[in-house]
């Protein structure tokens, strides 16, 4: 019997993947049979994933680009083609979150680097992506969205607006492109222990706040978040589109 949620001969390209969640769903991909193009600002520390991914039997490269640098992003998706001959899977990953306030407060060029880096990157690289998911005859795409994105965050208000954008273009994506056979999803993650979040979850009154209302007693970790990656770019995911799935240990549950 054919596995459903195997990648075995599949290509993807994951953002944000020297760390964190995107580094986490590398690996499984990696796990999983897939080809994986990683990518994120700094070569080096791509180049330690890659690394250990290929001496381990995996086939993974690693592309620096900058998520808010449309050519570079561009030039991301020539090379992964170059080099693996095809696209089928994209992972939006990539994210900033460089004000902790309120938005009144922030200045433009916060709104401005937040706005490029975590929403028309993503455009960007999924307009690049999908002429070659087109060619090759379907394909799928994953944004990492945020819970915040449903309900906005506290002293995060950019970021949680950019992250109500990217759902919304995941669901206008979903209907835009279900002709073309692919599927686009989004994953909405609570508080996970990552260093992109460490300012949250290092803050002991927050975390204690957060704790309190987590049905499941914890954070979550970048693993918690590789299951649902797999299955939406996996044959299993085939007639699932437009959905967000939430993955926060029941927090927005707002359970007391």
């Amino acid at each position: 019997m054919t596995n459903p949620f195997d990648l075995s001969g599949r290509v993807a390209i994951v953002t944000g993947a020297s760390r964190g969640i995107g580094e986490a769903i590398a690996r499984q991909y990696v796990a999983a049979g897939a080809k994986v193009a990683l990518s994120s600002r700094k070569q080096d520390a791509l180049d330690a994933v890659a690394d250990e991914l290929r001496a381990a039997g995996g086939q993974a490269i690693a592309i620096a680009a900058h998520n808010g640098d449309k050519a570079a992003l561009q030039s991301l998706v020539k090379q992964t083609l170059t080099h693996f001959g095809k696209l089928d899977i994209l992972v939006n990953n990539a994210a900033t979150n460089p004000h902790f306030g309120t938005i009144l407060e922030a200045d433009d060029s916060y709104w401005r680097k937040t706005l490029d880096v975590n929403l028309m990157g993503n455009v960007w690289l999924t307009q690049a992506a999908v002429n070659a998911m087109r060619a090759d005859g379907g394909g799928k795409i994953i944004n990492v969205a945020s819970i915040v994105g449903l309900d906005p965050g506290r002293w995060q208000g950019i970021y949680s607006i950019t992250k109500s954008a990217v759902i919304s273009l995941t669901k206008t994506l979903a209907v835009e492109l279900g002709a073309d056979n692919i599927q686009v999803n989004a994953i909405a993650p609570g508080l996970v222990k990552t260093k992109f979040a460490q300012a949250l979850w290092t803050h002991e009154d927050l975390l204690h706040e957060i704790l309190a209302r987590t049905p499941a007693g914890r954070i979550g970790r970048p693993d918690d978040m590789t299951g649902i990656a797999q299955f939406l770019a996996s044959s299993a995911s085939d007639f699932t589109t437009g959905a967000v799935f939430v993955l926060d240990g029941g927090l927005s549950l707002g359970s007391i």
